[in-house]
């Protein structure tokens, strides 16, 4: 029998097959947006966490509780309550430390047994205190890969002396965290918050530099710090070397005197000097040997000259073991210092060093005799700064 219809299958066969692409496309598109929400999302390239927009309420809270550096230069805006000074007044503030032959600090001289000479002419004490007070200190630690390699005992030596002191301090205290290499870099600012002294301690993992600037560190410093009040001082913490200051070890020594910061410091690598007789060489490359170089013992005369001139004192331990007994010394003499000041007999500004001498003696004049608790007399060291600078007219 025959077909009749067979021309038409094929245009029904084409109606077939556009009908089941139909139905495929209607079945599929539902799952369109669902593929898409399960498929990964493309890196927009905004950080993880966007600030937010500080409002009015936020920004005028955060410019109220904001505190001016203490580091700043002289040429920044002045911190509140930072002293001032009149052209007709000049004072000298001297800090003296009286300490018994074991280091220890001697409290209860009355202030009249204190004589100062300034160029050999004696002054007149025009104020005076003594206590326990808050400290402001700053912590300057040589941080350069030369002599602080990662992991090196230098490494571990000046880490374990920064956490250690640290935890020395009291809750008033304030404290700055500066490292340097061939830079000085201010990791913290002044502040009685310790965990700002901790995150930057944090950073003190990889040297950037080999070099060590020790001079210029110690000046920049103390220059930033002179009009502060209160008891003040730098703790230096580092092997004493300087590799590439631009200025010399006297101009060094003029800056830290006329800025009148007292310098402690706490020379590191003893171990290795003691390992090698004493006499040890650090070479150009900071390697131990023979080559040429800046010896230890030069780098602690430079320390112990810092520490007399200023009024501070240095400590070079051999062992670990000696770190809390210098901490202990060091608050010691911070905290219990005799704070006088006295107007010069000498106005001339003439921009002149100025020596002082601070001694204890008696009403007749004579040297002080000090005695112990069963009244046998005792030797005693009177630690202060040796001059300043007096100020020029200004032009």
């Amino acid at each position: 029998m025959m077909m009749t219809n067979l021309p038409g299958r094929p245009a029904a066969n084409g109606s077939r097959q556009r009908l089941m692409r139909l139905m495929l496309a209607a079945l599929l598109l539902p799952a369109g947006p669902l593929l898409a929400q399960a498929g990964p999302t493309r890196d927009t390239g905004d950080t993880v966490a966007t600030p937010k927009k500080k409002d009015a309420a936020d920004t005028e809270s955060t410019d109220q509780t904001k505190i001016p550096s203490l580091l700043s230069t002289k040429g920044d805006k002045q911190v509140p309550g930072s002293p001032t000074f009149r052209a007709d007044i000049t004072t000298v503030n001297v800090d003296v430390g009286v300490l018994d032959n074991h280091g220890r600090f001697i409290p209860g001289i009355p202030w009249g047994n204190f004589r100062i000479m300034e160029d050999g002419v004696p002054q007149k004490i025009t104020h005076a205190a003594i206590g326990e007070v808050p400290i402001t200190i700053c912590l300057v630690i040589e941080f350069s890969a030369r002599y602080q390699r990662y992991w090196s005992s230098g490494w571990m030596q000046t880490l374990q002396a920064v956490y250690g002191f640290l935890q020395t301090l009291k809750p008033e205290d304030q404290v700055a965290v500066i490292a340097f290499d061939l830079r000085t870099t201010i990791l913290s600012d002044f502040s009685t918050n310790r965990q700002d002294a901790q995150e930057a301690l944090s950073r003190l993992r990889t040297p950037g530099f080999s070099e060590s600037n020790m001079f210029d560190a110690l000046t920049e410093i103390a220059d930033r710090m002179s009009s502060i009040e209160g008891r003040k001082a730098i703790f230096y913490i580092g092997s004493g070397m300087d590799t590439l200051s631009g200025i010399t070890l006297d101009e060094c020594r003029r800056k830290l005197q006329t800025a009148g910061v007292p310098v402690y410091s706490l020379g590191t690598l003893q171990a290795q000097r003691s390992y090698m007789g004493g006499g040890g060489r650090m070479g150009s490359r900071g390697r131990m040997g023979a080559t040429p170089g800046i010896d230890f013992l030069q780098a602690e005369n430079e320390l112990k000259t810092f520490a007399k001139e200023t009024g501070g004192q240095a400590w070079f331990p051999s062992f670990l073991g000696e770190y809390p007994g210098i901490f202990q010394a060091l608050n010691q003499a911070l905290r219990n210092t005799y704070m006088l000041s006295y107007s010069p007999t000498n106005m001339a500004r003439d921009g002149k060093f100025r020596k002082i001498k601070v001694d204890l003696v008696s009403p007749s004049g004579e040297s002080l005799r000090v005695t112990d608790e069963k009244g046998k007399p005792m030797k005693y060291a009177v630690i202060a700064k040796t001059g300043y600078t007096a100020p020029r007219e200004v032009e």
